[in-house]
């Protein structure tokens, strides 16, 4: 098992590799101007010697003229280099983050359903934020600073040896005994600072959970306990940074008492050669100025230190999560689906939802035809929603095959399966945009006409355009600022703007009243004409055309026909139908869903 350094240094290799190499150019660049900086900064230092022993001690007033030129000219090519630098590093550090936050967004992107089922969208959308976040300070901020300050350093030093190779030894002699605990602060801190991240994570999801369920939280009355939940996590954030802080902060007194004594031992033995006229007072002061220069950047090594350590415990996490390989992915021989009748057939499809042990479906058989209608219905958890799912491969079957056209699904690429396939779902899904940006989402490149004659046919032109900013008009976030209906017209829409010849509707008209029901089924039946459509119902009202209804119970198929062939067997069905239809006429016993009925008596 690989030790903390090794991975450490695999990590760094890694970043360098996928993400830093690219910017190596402007990496030079900026390597450049840090070594000009450098040098200027120990040159300020040597000028320390004439300006003692030839200008004050020897009274050089020809040098009095040329150190005071000398200097303005080194300030402003370092002021000139220092920007070079900082521009080079700057733009380097920053596309390098962006970069990574691209990627790990593409990533996502590519990622299956059951991923995001898995993972929490608080904690990925932590890995954008903090972990990013802290690989940002690490990448912009502590390799910037280390590599400047490691060549001020080398500058600085190379100047000590020159003025005096033993005195510079006696000065450097004891920083060494600093290394030690300050690599076991850093392996302390890289600890903590994951901790910290999986903390954030929590805590981020917890506040994504309740801002999007607000409307739960106020009719229950929980807001002390998710308040509780909130101060716990909290608490234990606050713990792990004030530690962070204590371990961070135990570099000072180490390096601080150090510095103390390598600047003491400097001051006895240079002064004492100074006296006995072994070196001159500019000789001395010129190496004094150069070792407070040098203790400035090495204190900063050592935090950073520190940094990077936060830096590649972030690399981590994120690389973990690219490392991620999707599992439903295209065959090497995969070829684009080309449309032809869109006939689908499940044959002996098993399947099962994660470490499950029972099949949400058991060996199910069922066909869909092409250009035909088929209603599922059932209990909750009967497995229709699984059925639907597996069409566009939102997930993959155990074992068996789904057809369509008569090819094996898994022998087409899954993005040109998407592209002819249409859902609407009970769960509305919108997003914080423009109304008009929502209906176009299957097919941004519509025209108006063909947008507003979607919205007409899901009948939402009207209320649409009685909006101040009609199809300008922004829906908040997941359609906040729309009603139950409103959002569910305008997913009808959107499916009726892509136009695809495949249909997966999961009781598209739930939330309509009756009336706004009425019409819309009007218009899904004009745009279901010749399209294979599924459709999971839950009122029996609404499938009462469908050219074939499944009954589906525990992953299998209970009966299966047309209304008429279903009424005539006096099965399920049947029953189900004349009780819904039958309560109507009494209050008392009305059952206007069937999964209701479904969920008591079988």
């Amino acid at each position: 098992m690989e030790n903390k350094s090794e991975k450490s240094i695999k990590l760094v290799k890694r970043l360098v590799r996928e993400h830093v190499r690219p910017y190596f150019g402007k990496l030079l660049l900026a390597a450049i101007c840090m070594a000009i900086v450098a040098a200027a900064t120990a040159t300020n230092a040597w000028l320390m010697q004439p300006v003692l022993d030839e200008v004050f001690l020897n009274k050089n007033a020809e040098l009095l003229l040329l150190v005071p030129i000398a200097v303005m000219t080194i300030a402003i090519v370092k002021g000139v280099a220092s920007y070079g630098e900082s521009i080079y590093m700057e733009y380097s550090g920053e596309r390098i983050i962006s970069d990574v936050r691209y990627r790990l967004f593409s990533h996502l992107m590519r990622a299956d359903l059951n991923f995001f089922h898995k993972n929490s969208s608080g904690k990925l959308i932590s890995r954008f934020t903090f972990d990013v976040g802290l690989l940002r300070a690490s990448v912009s901020t502590a390799l910037t600073g280390i590599a400047k300050d490691s060549m001020t350093l080398i500058f600085l030093i190379a100047l000590m040896f020159y003025q005096d190779w033993f005195l510079a030894i006696i000065a450097f002699f004891v920083f060494p005994a600093a290394v030690l605990p300050i690599l076991y602060i850093g392996r302390r801190i890289r600890k903590i600072s994951t901790s910290t991240q999986n903390e954030i994570g929590s805590f981020a999801s917890l506040l994504s959970q309740i801002f999007q369920s607000a409307r739960y939280v106020k009719a229950y009355t929980m807001q002390k306990y998710e308040k509780r939940r909130a101060k716990k996590i909290v608490d234990d954030l606050f713990k792990l940074i004030y530690k962070s802080v204590r371990v961070r902060s135990r570099t000072r007194p180490i390096l601080e008492s150090l510095g103390g004594i390598a600047i003491a031992l400097v001051i006895f033995y240079g002064g004492s050669k100074v006296i006995s006229g072994a070196t001159t007072p500019g000789t001395f002061f010129s190496f004094i100025t150069a070792l407070l220069m040098a203790y400035q950047p090495l204190k900063r090594l050592a935090n950073f230190n520190v940094n990077i350590q936060d830096g590649l415990a972030a690399a981590d996490r994120i690389f973990q999560l690219l490392d991620q390989k999707p599992g439903i992915t295209d065959s090497p021989d995969a070829r684009a689906y080309i449309h032809k009748k869109g006939e689908v057939e499940f044959k002996k499809v098993k399947f099962t939802y994660g470490s499950k042990t029972s099949h949400a479906l058991n060996e199910i058989d069922l066909k869909i035809p092409g250009g035909k209608t088929v209603a599922l219905v059932g209990k909750t958890g009967a497995g229709k929603s699984t059925i639907l799912n597996l069409i566009p491969r939102f997930y993959d079957i155990k074992s068996g095959q789904i057809l369509l056209d008569k090819k094996n699904l898994k022998n087409y690429k899954i993005q040109s399966i998407r592209e002819k396939i249409a859902l609407v779902s009970q769960e509305v899904t919108l997003f914080d945009d423009t109304i008009r940006s929502n209906i176009a989402y299957g097919k941004p490149d519509c025209t108006e006409k063909e947008l507003y004659e979607a919205a007409k046919k899901a009948d939402a032109h009207e209320f649409i355009t009685s909006f101040k900013s009609g199809y300008r008009s922004l829906v908040g976030e997941h359609g906040i600022q729309l009603s139950g209906g409103q959002r569910q017209k305008i997913a009808i829409a959107r499916a009726i703007l892509k136009d695809a010849p495949i249909l997966l509707l999961d009781e598209a008209t739930s939330s309509l009243d009756t009336d706004s029901e009425k019409d819309i089924q009007k218009s899904l039946k004009k745009l279901m004409k010749n399209k294979t459509t599924l459709v999971i119902a839950h009122r029996l009202s609404t499938i009462l055309d469908a050219d074939l209804i499944y009954v589906i119970d525990n992953g299998k198929v209970l009966e299966k026909g047309n209304h008429k062939a279903l009424m005539k067997n006096k099965g399920l069905y049947s029953k189900l139908y004349r009780l819904q239809f039958a309560g109507q006429k009494s209050s008392k016993n009305k059952i206007v869903n069937l999964e209701d009925y479904i969920d008591k008596k079988i």
